[in-house]
């Protein structure tokens, strides 16, 4: 029996690496063991330093993987949400929708590690998808290989930022944002779930508990939930710091809890709601829902997360390798 399950592991592990490997070979300039010759450290050091980051700050293994997926929908996985702004030119990260963005000097911090290790070598891009992966990992989540090779872009415009798919968005708005960045329905439904991790302002969600200044729950909200979540957000207009947890009672662990709470009505933000509103992705929830499907969803989210990394990236004499991240060279 023991052998036998051994013997299925292995064969999964190997198709969801062949699966892994054909979507790199697509992918022009990226792949695997990017860095063997040039830096063959460079997995061990980020996974070291990202490791003792989380364990500090368990809350930022939620921001380091938001921060990968807000680079990549705005021109691409190439850190462009990293970089600062300049005079009279606001960049990505000072954007409304990245207001709450956080991570940054963790970012920096490890970028150094690389910089005394193997200088102008590895791409703050590339960081980005390895601390993203990696605090994955660190929240009990799959791990996958990750391909790297992308350069770092050289410009970062706020005004770009309405790429990204918005919170208060509807699943038919949510499915046309996805699929303008090469995402089907069903990396929609899989990618979402990264809100597992994670807490969210109660800006992002008092739409759904007030319509101007009276109480109102959103039809698609549980209504014992709402009462909670008023508790914590006492008003439409509550400019404190106050947040909830994504996925109540499992933020910090990365697994199918999330689905549970879309499927129950408590899905947090109203583009989590949406997801039962599309015969495809609500399926999708109810099946996560039971809890019997999470190897399921584990190799599910390898492969969408591999999808989102490839997003227009830069390679080549594209672009650059910062040695800062946070400023062009």
């Amino acid at each position: 029996m023991a052998a036998g399950r051994m013997q299925w592991l292995s064969l999964a592990l190997a198709a969801s690496l062949a699966t892994l490997l054909s979507a790199s070979a697509s992918q022009p300039g990226i792949g695997f063991g990017y860095y063997k010759e040039t830096c063959p450290a460079a997995e061990q050091i980020v996974f070291r330093e990202t490791t003792r980051i989380v364990r500090a700050s368990p809350d930022l293994a939620a921001s380091l993987l938001r921060l990968h997926y807000h680079d990549c929908f705005v021109q691409g996985c190439d850190a462009s949400v990293l970089l600062d702004s300049t005079d009279g030119t606001p960049a990505e990260k000072d954007a409304k929708p990245n207001e709450s963005l956080r991570g940054f000097d963790a970012v920096a911090r490890v970028k150094d590690k690389l910089e005394k290790a193997c200088p102008a070598t590895v791409s703050c891009a590339d960081l980005l998808a390895l601390m993203a992966r990696d605090a994955v990992v660190l929240s009990k989540g799959p791990s996958w290989p990750v391909a790297l090779g992308r350069r770092d872009g050289r410009t970062s415009s706020a005004g770009d930022c309405g790429q990204l798919p918005p919170l208060y968005g509807n699943i038919t708005v949510m499915i046309e944002v996805f699929a303008a960045k090469g995402l089907d329905v069903k990396d929609l439904v899989v990618l979402s779930a990264a809100h597992t991790l994670g807490k969210a302002h109660c800006s992002s969600f008092a739409d759904r508990l007030y319509n101007g200044s009276e109480r109102s729950t959103d039809s698609t909200l549980d209504r014992r939930y709402a009462d909670r979540l008023r508790m914590r957000c006492p008003g439409p207009g509550d400019s404190s710091a106050a947040m909830a947890e994504m996925d109540a009672g499992s933020c910090s662990t990365f697994d199918t809890s999330y689905y549970r709470q879309v499927a129950r009505g408590r899905g947090l933000l109203r583009s989590d709601a949406g997801l039962m509103e599309h015969p495809l992705t609500g399926a999708y929830v109810r099946r996560a829902a039971t809890g019997r499907y999470e190897g399921h969803f584990f190799q599910d989210f390898r492969d969408s997360m591999a999808k989102m990394g490839a997003i227009g990236v830069l390679t080549g004499n594209q672009g650059e390798i910062r040695t800062k991240c946070n400023l062009v060279n």
